[in-house]
């Protein structure tokens, strides 16, 4: 069965703060779901329409488990948390194997 992976590409931190309680909240509710951080920031190398900001992959055993994480009441409050702290691109996609 494929995996399902969470990839956030942040395009601005606006509130560096808000970002942090985010990943306070985060952090465990990820692992609650069931996933395992791939990457976590770091170094980018950006290329064509590319944004050179932070960037989170997430690893889930299936699709359905990452949608569902994404839904858990533990991940919304996390959001709220992050509420405008940041612009970024979320979006959850099917791995091929």
């Amino acid at each position: 069965m494929p995996k399902g992976y969470w990839v956030s590409v942040y395009r601005t931190i606006s509130d560096p703060e808000k970002l942090a309680a985010y990943n306070k909240l985060a952090g465990p509710a990820v692992q609650l779901g069931g996933g395992r951080p791939l990457v976590r920031g770091g170094r980018v190398a950006a290329y064509d329409a590319g944004i050179a900001e932070r960037t989170v992959l997430i690893e889930f055993d299936t699709f359905e488990q990452a949608v569902a994480a994404r839904e858990s009441a533990a991940y919304q409050e996390a959001l709220v948390a992050l509420s405008d702290g940041v612009e970024r691109d979320f979006r959850i996609v099917e791995g091929t194997e």
